[in-house]
């Protein structure tokens, strides 16, 4: 597969959390697989920096987050954040530099064309906010979108659980916050979509019967997630699932949704969690037939997930001295262990990958 307009081809990350440096190409399926602490979720959150830079949300992204752990092993020893992103041989980045009183502004921010060497333009220094979407040159990567998606949070307050305004349709919000509404724009306007997503929820969960997606009566302005059980004329709400199944179905209508409305580049942080090794099957098939059309970045934990998908995949990530490491596996490098049907979970777990802690 070959990556497409407006996807990314490499990201160059330095100073960042636990990344002292890397420069990694990308691919269309791109899966991170390492030990806990190694800095998958690291290299996830750069991508949620960068969309807080092109939002404008630069400082309450670091006032949230704290500028001493956004950098390489805290001030005392990193003085900068620089990030590149590369795609449609071009590339927009920008360095990043702590202040006295706890804010990051802009030592730099350019635009490059062609990927030639030579800066196309670069604005000026010392802001506290992006100036890239007030650029003319802007206009070209208009069509350019990458999201990050957490489901993780299934608690009592979690947002996807919660009554929120049904207008709030646009697109699913990274935390699934607009589930209702938005799933409710679905069954209105993609018919088949919502059928094909509400039959793929049944193979995961057989009781599970249909959606419930009405405003809330008084007010029609409002709707929350509800739905119902085979054989009980209940109606249940988004509490009463678990919290499996309640990242499944997040999971499954990010994923088939309609394609002209995702993103061209889709980040996932850890999808597997709390899925029975069945769904997490089902979520690799469909991890695998979107990233022929769309990018896709997920880190994980899991050996099963890992298994799903070819050794050119996956991204190995080890935390040395230097901080976070990245390496693409080659199956030519491992050849004679695959022609031994060894599986890539089996090379994992006798560390023949990597991606285990040292000193």
């Amino acid at each position: 597969m070959t990556l497409k307009n407006n996807q990314l081809s490499r990201v160059v990350i330095s100073g960042y959390r636990s990344i002292k440096k890397c420069d990694l190409e990308l691919r269309p399926l791109n899966v991170l697989i390492g030990s806990n602490g190694a800095g998958k979720s690291n290299f996830i959150s750069v991508f949620t920096l960068l969309q807080n830079v092109l939002m404008k949300n630069l400082q309450l992204f670091a006032a949230q987050s704290g500028v001493n752990a956004l950098l390489y092993n805290g001030r005392k020893v990193t003085d900068e954040i620089d990030f590149e992103a590369f795609f449609d041989n071009s590339s927009y980045g920008f360095t990043l530099v702590p202040t006295d009183d706890g804010r990051l502004i802009f030592n730099s921010e350019r635009i490059r064309e062609n990927e030639n060497p030579s800066v196309k333009i670069a604005f000026n220094v010392g802001r506290e906010e992006s100036r890239w979407p007030d650029a003319e040159i802007a206009k070209q990567f208009k069509d350019l979108r990458w999201r990050v998606y957490h489901f993780n949070d299934t608690s009592r307050s979690a947002k996807v659980k919660q009554e929120h305004n049904i207008s709030n349709n646009r697109a699913l919000l990274y935390d699934a916050g607009n589930l209702a509404a938005f799933l409710l724009r679905l069954k209105n306007h993609w018919p088949e979509k919502y059928a094909e997503i509400v039959s793929t929820i049944r193979l995961v969960a057989p009781f599970f019967s249909n959606f419930i997606l009405e405003p809330r009566e008084g007010n029609n302005e409002q709707i929350i997630l509800r739905w119902l059980c085979n054989g009980c004329e209940d109606v249940f709400n988004a509490s009463q699932l678990s919290d499996g199944t309640l990242r499944f179905i997040c999971l499954t209508t990010l994923l088939l949704q309609p394609r002209e409305l995702q993103p061209d580049t889709i980040i996932i942080d850890e999808p597997e969690l709390g899925l029975h090794p069945y769904a997490i099957t089902i979520l690799a098939e469909m991890i695998r037939q979107l990233s022929s059309e769309k990018q896709i970045i997920i880190s994980t934990q899991s050996v099963e997930l890992l298994d799903e998908f070819t050794a050119e995949d996956v991204i190995v990530v080890d935390r040395n001295g230097n901080g976070s490491q990245f390496r693409r596996l080659n199956s030519e490098q491992l050849r004679e262990w695959l022609e031994d049907d060894y599986a890539l979970s089996d090379l994992w777990k006798k560390n023949i990958l990597g991606g285990r802690l040292s000193s």
